[in-house]
C-alpha cells in the first residue's frame, strides 16, 4: 500500500513572515504546487504568541556587531504543517536567507518537521496570499460573491446527463485522475460546474409531461397528471441575467432516430462541446422541453439535427409556444440526417451528414450563417360529406388540426403533391412501416449507400406503377385548379406538385433552370408558390435524375383545388389518400427565420447528377 504522505494534497506547509521587515520576494512566496528540493536553516518549535516575538526581538538586539550585516540578510518564517496546526496556532520557525528561493524554503520547512521524503510531494501555501476559493471565484468573474453561496457539481454525459453535487472535501482533479484510470472514455465525458446553492429562479420546479391524448377535459388531464407524476421530466433552469450581452446561446435538438446511429454520435459530441443542458434528445419529450427552458432568453439560435420532418416538428412547436416566449422566432440551422433533406439542401447545409465533419466546425458554421426568411403555407382540406363509411387512409392526426366539420389544417414548409408523386410516397411510407429495419441504417453502414438504397426502392416502386393499375391516370380530369382566383387549364398530367422551395425528391428541381417565359424567378421568401405537372412515372424518374424538368403550370399566392375523386396527396413527405372535396393553400401568418450556411464554407457530402446535354433538367447541389 502506498504511503499517504506521498500525495501532494496531504501535506500543506503554511508559511508566514515573522518580523516586520520586507519578506521573501513575490515570486518565491506565492508560487505553489511546485516540485523542487531545498537546503535548510535553523529550526525551533513555538506557540504562536506575543511572548515568543518579544523574547526573540530582545535576543536579536544582543547579537554582536560583527553579525549585524548577516542578520539583515536573513528572514525568520513561521511554518505550519497543515490546516489543523494553523487552527491550533502551533508552528515552527525556520531561518533562511532573505534571497532564498522556493526550493530552499521548502526544504527548510520539511526539515523543521523532520520530514526526509521527496520534496516533490509537498507544496507551500502563503498565508498572506488570497484564499484559493476566493481566487477561483475571481477567475469566474464572481469577485463580489461569497464562496459559501456556491457548490460544485459533477456532470457525467454517459447515457444521458447525470448530475451529482460534490461534498466540501472532494476535489475535481482527484476525481478526474481516478476516473481516467477506470475509463478514459468516461473521463472525456466528465464536466464540472460551479452553481449557486440557491436557485435564482426560486423554489419552483419546471416539469414536463408528454404524450398525453388530445381533446380531453381539464379534470381528465388533472387525474392523468396525478397518476403519472412519478414519470415526469425535471427541466433545468436558465437565468437570463447570466447570459452576457451580445451572446446568442444555442439550443440543440437531436433526432436520434434519424440517420442510423449518427444522432447518438452528434448528441454525445454536442454535449461535450456545449453545456449539456443546451442539448435535447427529441426522443425524450420532443422539442417542447427545450423551448420551455429557453423561454426567457431574448436572443438565441436553434440547431436541428434531423430530416425535413424533424425541422417541421420543431417549427410547429415554435408556432405553439412562440407567443409566450421572449424570442418568438429564433433562427434555425440544420444538420441534415437521414434521407431527403430538401430544405437543408436549399439552405446549403448539404444533402446529409456523413459523420466525417468535425462537430466544432458545425458550430462555427452556425455562427457564420446568415438569417433568411422562409415562407410557410396553410393547407386546408374540406372533404365532402359522405353517408357511407369511409375506409380510405386518413392523415396522421399529429400532423394537422381537425375541426368539428372534419376540416383538416396543415402547415406546409416545402411542397404539396397530388397524384403520382404522392402515390409513390405512400407506397414507400407503407413499406417502411411494415419493415422499418430495411430502411434504417446501421452505425457501420455508409450513409451515401443508405440513401442510394432508399432511392433504389423508389425506382422499383415506380416500375411497378408503370405495369400495374394506374390510380392517377387522367388526373387532370379529376382536378380543378384555381390560382389567385383564376381557373387554370391543366395539361394531361398524372401528378401536380406545388413548390415552396426549389428542391424536391432528395435534391431535384422540378421547376428547372431559368429560362425566358412569363414566370418570375422563384425563391422561398417571395410570397409565391410554383405549380408544376408530371406526366407519369417515367417523367418523375427523369426529374429526380436531373434529366428533365416538370411542366410549369402557374405561380401564385392563393391556390384552390377541387378533387372529384379519392386521390393520394402528401404534405412535406407525409402521404395519405384524400377523399373528394376542396383543398385551399394560402399564405400562413406563421413565420420562420432560418439560417443559411455561408457559401464559402459549404461542404460537399454527396455527388449530384448533372443534366444531359440538350435537356432542361436541374439537380440541386450544395452550391
Amino acid at each position: 500500500m502506498s504511503d499517504p504522505l506521498l500525495c501532494p494534497s496531504l501535506l500543506k506547509l503554511l508559511v508566514s513572515v515573522l518580523n516586520n521587515v520586507r519578506g521573501i520576494s513575490q515570486q518565491n512566496v506565492t508560487t505553489r504546487s511546485i516540485s523542487e528540493e531545498f537546503s535548510s536553516g535553523d529550526t525551533a518549535r513555538y506557540r504562536d504568541n506575543d511572548e515568543y516575538l518579544q523574547q526573540h526581538t530582545s535576543s536579536a538586539k544582543d547579537r554582536s556587531k560583527e553579525k549585524e550585516k548577516e542578520d539583515r540578510d536573513e528572514e525568520m518564517i513561521k511554518v505550519y504543517d497543515g490546516n489543523s496546526s494553523f487552527r491550533r496556532r502551533i508552528f515552527r520557525v525556520i531561518v533562511v536567507a532573505r534571497q532564498a528561493n522556493m526550493e530552499q524554503l521548502l526544504t527548510a520547512a520539511l526539515r523543521a518537521f523532520h520530514i526526509l521524503k521527496d520534496p516533490g510531494n509537498f507544496y507551500l501555501t502563503d498565508l498572506y496570499a488570497s484564499e484559493e476559493s476566493r481566487e477561483s471565484l475571481g477567475r469566474f468573474g464572481l469577485d463580489n460573491s461569497k464562496t459559501e453561496d456556491y457548490r460544485m457539481s459533477e456532470i457525467l454525459l454517459d447515457r444521458g446527463v447525470t448530475e451529482r453535487v460534490l461534498s466540501w472535501n472532494e476535489r475535481p482533479w482527484e476525481i478526474v485522475k481516478q476516473l481516467g484510470k477506470d475509463s478514459i472514455r468516461q473521463m472525456e465525458l466528465m464536466r464540472f460546474y460551479l452553481q449557486l446553492k440557491q436557485d435564482p429562479h426560486g423554489p419552483n420546479l419546471a416539469l414536463f409531461v408528454g404524450n398525453l391524448p388530445p381533446n380531453l377535459s381539464q379534470r381528465n388531464y388533472e387525474n392523468m397528471l396525478i397518476e403519472f407524476l412519478g414519470k415526469v421530466m425535471l427541466l433545468p433552469s436558465i437565468e437570463p441575467s447570466t447570459v452576457p450581452a451580445g451572446v446568442q446561446p444555442l439550443l440543440v435538438f437531436v433526432n436520434v432516430k434519424s440517420g442510423g446511429c449518427q444522432g447518438l454520435e452528434l448528441i454525445s459530441s454536442f454535449r461535450k462541446l456545449l453545456n449539456p443542458y443546451q442539448v435535447f434528445d427529441l426522443d425524450n419529450g420532443g422539442p417542447l422541453p427545450g423551448l420551455y427552458v429557453f423561454r426567457h432568453i431574448k436572443n438565441y439560435k436553434i440547431l436541428v439535427c434531423g430530416g425535413d420532418g424533424t425541422i417541421g416538428w420543431v417549427l410547429q412547436c415554435l408556432d405553439n409556444v412562440g407567443q409566450d416566449s421572449e424570442c418568438s422566432s429564433p433562427a434555425c440551422a440544420i444538420v441534415p440526417l437521414g434521407t431527403g433533406n430538401d430544405l437543408a439542401r436549399v439552405l446549403r447545409w448539404g444533402p446529409g451528414y456523413t459523420g466525417g465533419e468535425d462537430p466544432m466546425n458545425l458550430l462555427r458554421d452556425v455562427i457564420d450563417a446568415e438569417e433568411i426568411r422562409l415562407d410557410r403555407w396553410t393547407v386546408v382540406f374540406h372533404p365532402e360529406e359522405k353517408t357511407e363509411d369511409k375506409s380510405q387512409q386518413t392523415p396522421n392526426p399529429a400532423a394537422g388540426a381537425t375541426n368539428e366539420d372534419n376540416t383538416q389544417i396543415f402547415v406546409m414548409n416545402n411542397y404539396f403533391g397530388i397524384g403520382i408523386d404522392a402515390d409513390l410516397c405512400l407506397d414507400f411510407h407503407n413499406a417502411r412501416e411494415e419493415n422499418p429495419n430495411k430502411f434504417n441504417s446501421s452505425a457501420n453502414e455508409c450513409q451515401y449507400c443508405f440513401r442510394l438504397h432508399n432511392k433504389g426502392v423508389y425506382v422499383k416502386m415506380g416500375l411497378r406503377k408503370m405495369v400495374g393499375r394506374k390510380l392517377c391516370k387522367d388526373l387532370h380530369k379529376e382536378v380543378r385548379l384555381e390560382v389567385d382566383g383564376k381557373l387554370v387549364e391543366l395539361p394531361q398530367v398524372e401528378g401536380i406538385i406545388i413548390l415552396n422551395i426549389l428542391s424536391w425528391g432528395s435534391g431535384a428541381n422540378p421547376w428547372g433552370p431559368e429560362k425566358e417565359d412569363h414566370f418570375s424567378k422563384p425563391n422561398h421568401w417571395d410570397g409565391m408558390l410554383e405549380v408544376v405537372g408530371v406526366t407519369g412515372v417515367v417523367h418523375l424518374g427523369q426529374i429526380q435524375s436531373g434529366l428533365r424538368s416538370a411542366m410549369r403550370i402557374a405561380q401564385g399566392g392563393h391556390i384552390k383545388i377541387h378533387l372529384n375523386s379519392d386521390i393520394p396527396v402528401q404534405v412535406d413527405g407525409e402521404p395519405w389518400v384524400q377523399s373528394t372535396g376542396d383543398v385551399v393553400v394560402l399564405k400562413s401568418a406563421l413565420k420562420a427565420t432560418m439560417l443559411k450556411k455561408n457559401k464559402i464554407k459549404r461542404r460537399n457530402t454527396e455527388p449530384s447528377i448533372a443534366p444531359a446535354d440538350g435537356e432542361g433538367g436541374s439537380k440541386i447541389s450544395d452550391d
